[in-house]
């Protein structure tokens, strides 16, 4: 029996990119960057000379795409597909 290879689905690939600038910063001199990482509270400070501080909090969650994919041709088909599940609520 020939191997099975893995072929990734394209469904749900990045789509358009998301760009936030934060000209409130521009010009600024940076006099410290700091990653901060624990089980509850993540960060990412950058510290500027002014004694103000751009913050960063991150938060990872899990999404997932279950779908049903037929491989009897021996090409991947999609069967069915769910809605995405996140492991966290968008909403705050």
């Amino acid at each position: 029996m020939a191997a099975h290879k893995a072929r990734r689905s394209h469904v749900g690939t990045k789509g358009p990119r998301r760009v936030l600038k934060f000209p409130i910063a521009k010009g600024k001199i940076i006099a410290d960057v700091e990653l901060s990482l624990s089980p509850d509270y993540s960060t990412i400070e950058i510290v500027l000379q002014d004694q103000t501080a751009l913050n960063f909090r991150l938060e990872s969650y899990v999404r997932v795409f279950p779908e049903l994919v037929s491989w009897k041709s021996g090409e991947y088909k999609p069967v069915r597909r769910w809605p995405a599940v996140n492991s966290k609520s968008s909403r705050r």
